[in-house]
């Protein structure tokens, strides 16, 4: 069994390349956005297959639009299984949306309708996309602010469904499950139970901007008490799972991100 130390990781940004090259912190993993690699020169590979040395790395991308009507981006597959060849990642992880139609680009992570006809539309764009890349790919659980109307399931029962049917992973973001289940009035744990522990390739956490009736979602802070009670209960019910944490606005110093997902391993520690 791999110790524990290689469970944690956190978003690799650009602020803390240096420090992390230097000093090399103890830590298991680095997640990096895919997009920011794709049109990057060399060196910003060579810079990740340095990292690759001391840490495993994931990619998470926010443009697959899997849930779009448009047909799959094949410029943005072949650009994707090219990085992954480059760089060997663990995981391979987008969002549960879409982010345009039309082929225009909105730049946002949209809602999708959660009923059988989606279930089926985009449980075979993933087929295809995973046949493709020749492995499994890992979505991730949405934060929302709105919902469709009409819908044939719940988000976890949609999001459980279109595991199976698509044999794919989840990422199983607790801080969006929290910031959806305040902001639509739903129950987080009855969530985090429906959801099957060997789905979850890993598990991000986060902060969040609350105001006085909705949440959003904007890595900008550390994470709240609330979220830590979640993932504790995650761990508890679902077992140890690589987890990570978003901070990807007011970026702080290296140290502060590093104490975060700390607090993640001292959880998981007094669970064990």
């Amino acid at each position: 069994m791999p110790a524990i130390s290689e469970y944690f990781g956190l978003g690799l940004r650009s602020p803390h390349r240096d420090y992390i090259l230097e000093f090399k912190p103890d830590i298991g993993w680095f997640e990096v956005i895919t997009e920011n690699y794709f049109e990057a020169h060399g060196g910003y590979i060579e810079f990740l297959q340095d990292i690759s040395k001391n840490y495993k790395l994931r990619t998470h991308g926010v443009s697959l639009s899997i849930g779009s009507t448009d047909p799959l981006n094949e410029t943005y597959l072949k650009k994707l299984k090219l990085f992954a060849e480059k760089i060997k990642p663990e995981t391979i992880s987008d969002h549960l949306c879409y982010t345009g139609v039309n082929h225009k680009n909105t730049h946002d992570l949209l809602p999708i309708p959660y009923t059988k006809e989606a279930l089926e539309h985009i449980s075979n764009r993933v087929k295809k996309v995973q046949d493709y890349l020749g492995r499994r790919i890992a979505l991730e659980n949405p934060s929302s602010y709105v919902e469709f109307a009409d819908h044939d399931f719940s988000e976890w029962e949609f999001i459980s469904e279109l595991a199976e049917k698509a044999d794919c992973e989840l990422l199983l973001d607790v801080n969006n499950i929290y910031v959806a289940s305040f902001n639509h009035n739903y129950n987080p744990i009855k969530y985090i139970d429906a959801i099957a522990s060997a789905k979850i390739a890993y598990i991000h956490l986060a902060g969040h901007t609350k105001y006085e009736n909705h949440i959003i979602d904007t890595h900008s802070d550390h994470v709240i008490d609330e979220v830590w009670k979640l993932y504790e209960y995650t761990i508890k019910t679902k077992g140890l799972k690589p987890t990570m944490v978003e901070w990807d606005a007011n970026i702080p110093e290296f140290g502060v991100l590093y104490s975060e997902v700390m607090k993640a391993r001292k959880i998981v520690e007094n669970i064990r």
